[in-house]
């Protein structure tokens, strides 16, 4: 990571040490255009999310629930372009000083240059990228080109994923490890799944330094119940919602009453 922009990796340490744990909020860019985008995601740090997960829009988002898809088709009708990310990462980072992960689908990266992707992440002060369709045995162009870049790289696991793919997934991952509490796709829940916790277990076993869970999370109850066996919580739905129903403003809120469960 160059200097002067923040690892996530970082901060959970940072946040570990002085006995909390780190909220992570994912909102897509361009939603529901790109400066109020911008703003909201702004809003979120300034109400205590730690890190930012920026997700970029995509025709085909098959492991988004309904309130995501919504979100990224509406920035998309709108004229969303890939560059926009980069656009979004600098103006965040210009305003506030929290890492920023890009999550994306594969395809976009390809058609966009995996090399001229990084590099333009990585001016525009980004910290990393979380891929959800690829996996370490088939992401070899992206571990080559974070590798060069110092830019971190964020791999899924699953409560199905083999004891072998959790090996890889830890070996391969730099910042964290993404645990996917539930089968399925992503929207709030009322119930966290329990599966989290041997998920979590397992991912450490196999040297897991970081691990956040993310899918289901939508109450300051369930970030603090999160946090209590994992590193980080990450919200998605629960943000895209307030956002969509109640603005800049309403997003401001919903991070407010989410941090209240980050230092139980």
């Amino acid at each position: 990571m160059t200097a002067g922009v923040p690892s996530v990796g970082a901060t959970i340490e940072a946040n570990r040490a002085a006995g909390t744990g780190t909220l992570i909020g994912y909102l897509p860019v361009g939603f529901p255009d790109l400066p109020t985008s911008i703003d909201a995601a702004v809003a979120l740090v300034e109400n205590g999310v730690d890190a930012l997960e920026l997700g970029l829009p995509y025709s085909d988002p098959v492991m988004d629930g309904l309130a995501i898809q919504r979100a990224t088709q509406t920035a998309l009708a709108a004229g969303f372009r890939t560059r926009d990310v980069f656009t979004a990462v600098e103006a965040i980072r210009a305003r506030v000083d929290a890492p920023i992960l890009v999550m994306t689908y594969w395809n976009p990266v390809v058609q966009y240059g995996a090399d001229r992707f990084a590099d333009a992440l990585l001016q525009a002060g980004g910290a990393g990228l979380i891929t959800p369709d690829i996996t370490p045995d088939s992401a070899a162009q992206w571990l080559a080109t974070s590798e060069r870049t110092g830019l971190d790289r964020v791999f899924l696991a699953a409560p199905s994923s083999s004891e072998e793919r959790i090996a890889m997934t830890v070996a391969a991952s730099q910042g964290f490890v993404y645990a996917v509490s539930t089968m399925g796709i992503t929207g709030a829940r009322h119930d966290v799944d329990s599966a989290a916790r041997g998920l979590v277990s397992r991912l450490r076993a196999a040297g897991a330094e970081n691990v956040c869970v993310g899918i289901g999370i939508s109450t300051g109850d369930q970030v603090a119940e999160v946090l209590a066996y994992a590193d980080g919580a990450i919200v998605g739905s629960a943000l895209v919602s307030a956002l969509a129903e109640h603005g800049v403003s309403g997003v401001a809120r919903t991070a407010a009453a989410l941090a209240q469960g980050h230092s139980r």
